[in-house]
């Protein structure tokens, strides 16, 4: 897991080049206009998704975790809590779809910690880290506008 400023990216400077370039890409070419979407940057091994959504209270929603590709998570504008968890996920699968759509979730283990992430900030989870988007801050339901940049596992 990596945690950074898409505005400050020097201060990571040991970011993988896919998921640099894939987060300047993100800088560079989505904005306030932008329609929300699935848009390619290099077919399924790099893609990303525009949302409009709606934060979540922390104990209405699962953990999930991936095993194909890393997830970059970018807050455009808004502010989202990130439930993350450093151990692997072995809490009892809820839903596994990790064949067809490369998302297990898992039920939440004690372990689980909240970030609060900014307009500008991003967090990078790698296979089988475990993490709870959209959550609430505070128990404020708010709409957070994002990007979830998908990046195939082989093509670092």
């Amino acid at each position: 897991m990596i945690l950074g400023n898409i505005n400050h990216l020097n201060l990571v400077p040991y970011l993988p080049a896919k998921i640099k370039q894939s987060i300047e890409y993100i800088k560079d070419n989505v904005n306030q206009n932008t329609p929300i979407g699935r848009y390619d940057i290099d077919g399924d091994k790099i893609f990303f998704m525009l949302s409009d959504s709606s934060t979540r209270h922390i104990d209405k929603a699962n953990p999930e975790y991936h095993q194909k590709y890393i997830d970059v998570q970018i807050v455009l504008d808004g502010q989202e809590g990130m439930a993350i968890n450093t151990l692997p996920p072995y809490t009892n699968r809820l839903d596994d779809q990790l064949t067809t759509n490369d998302i297990a979730f898992v039920e939440t283990p004690k372990e689980e910690t909240l970030l609060v992430l900014h307009s500008n900030d991003f967090i990078v989870f790698f296979p089988n880290e475990v993490h709870k988007p959209l959550c609430a801050i505070n128990n404020n339901i708010n709409t957070v506008r994002k990007v979830v940049i998908k990046i195939a596992l082989g093509n670092l």
